[in-house]
């Protein structure tokens, strides 16, 4: 194996610099490319051979994980007589943004464990990281969409029926997902490879140059992509926290059934933000931020810069929880589950013979 490079941060002084990360043996063209040749520079150098265990290890477990439980729901999904309910269109929309992640996670794997040398190429580079952010904030807005189909059902039960169709639920996914791939383009541009020391990289952000730019970008990207949905789901379910614990009309409004499965996507959607993606973004903020401003901190930018890079792997455990969350929102689907699973196991040999259970 070949051990990870270690990371020199530059952190050029004067009010409009921002910190230059570039990998150990970098030419000196390549790091003048943010700073003026008249300025002092700070060097900030650590090591980073902890990625190639660590980031090898979570993503093969996400693989493990995720590619059976994604396809899994798939499965069951495609073999469903009954129509889609507006709650399932959702959620399988959620799968299949899982599953095309999970699937660029060998890529990820291989990368990291042969010390973040890049052997797939340029196309690939840039496809895998518009991917991640892909999962990443499809996610988010098609839970938006579940929490407000979810409040609409609590708290205005009679007046949203005609807004809480099938119809509206596939307008709403096509939507998330014409957002979604606008907000991403530009990482299509922004993330490349690069050639150092004889070895191809496939910069996770971008390349320095770009990096100004990139700053901006990442800024927007968390405001609308993360920020502005959070609060809509923050508002949703603060309503439907007050209207679940109103006792006698309210209550008899929404009916046991609803109200069980109200409480918990709230219980479930919170988890997923608390443990993926608050972490996730709260850390990025804070990396992308010590990066831009000419801090002479070196100590802070290499802990926050563990930080983002520890949480950036889990955020993808949302793709091995947002089955959990289909299996618990989305009628009997687990009494049928394992029904399935006993027709599987009745296709035995006995005698020669092949014997199979039918329904």
């Amino acid at each position: 194996m070949m051990p990870c490079r270690p990371f020199w941060f530059f952190f050029p002084g004067g009010a409009q610099a921002g910190a230059t990360v570039l990998p150990e043996g970098a030419s000196q063209e390549m790091e003048m490319l943010d700073t003026n040749a008249s300025r002092e520079q700070t060097v900030c150098k650590f090591s980073e051979d902890y990625k190639q265990i660590y980031l090898s290890l979570t993503y093969s477990i996400i693989l493990m994980l995720g590619m059976p439980l994604n396809g899994m729901v798939l499965w069951l999904s495609w073999r469903q007589t009954k129509r889609w309910s507006c709650a399932t269109i959702y959620l399988v929309n959620l799968m299949v943004a899982d599953l095309l992640y999970v699937l660029t996670l060998p890529f990820l794997i291989t990368t990291y464990s042969l010390g973040d040398r890049w052997p797939f190429g340029e196309l690939l580079c840039r496809l895998v990281r518009f991917l991640f952010y892909t999962n990443l904030y499809g996610s988010i807005l098609l839970l938006t969409c579940i929490s407000v189909h979810r409040f609409l059902g609590v708290c205005h039960p009679l007046r949203s029926l005609p807004y809480r169709t099938r119809r509206h639920a596939l307008l709403g996914t096509a939507t998330t997902w014409a957002l979604v791939v606008l907000q991403l383009l530009p990482t299509l541009f922004f993330s490349h490879t690069e050639y150092i020391d004889g070895q191809m990289i496939c910069y996770d952000m971008t390349g320095p140059e770009n990096f100004d730019q990139f700053f901006a970008y990442g800024v927007v990207l968390t405001l609308s992509g993360f920020v502005f949905p959070s609060l809509v789901i923050l508002v949703c379910y603060s309503l439907m926290v007050r209207s679940l614990i109103k006792p006698g009309e309210a209550l008899m409004k929404t009916g046991n059934v609803t109200r069980a499965k109200s409480i918990r996507t709230i219980l479930l959607v919170c988890g997923l933000f608390t443990l993926c993606f608050v972490p996730f973004h709260i850390t990025r903020s804070f990396y992308l931020m010590l990066r831009f401003l000419p801090s002479q901190d070196c100590q802070l930018l290499i802990v926050v810069s563990l930080a983002y890079k520890i949480w950036r792997p889990l955020v993808s455990m949302s793709s091995c929880l947002n089955p959990i969350l289909y299996f618990l929102l989305v009628g009997n689907n687990r009494v049928r589950l394992f029904q399935e699973l006993r027709q599987n196991k009745g296709k035995r040999p006995m005698g020669g013979q092949i014997w199979v259970l039918t329904r």
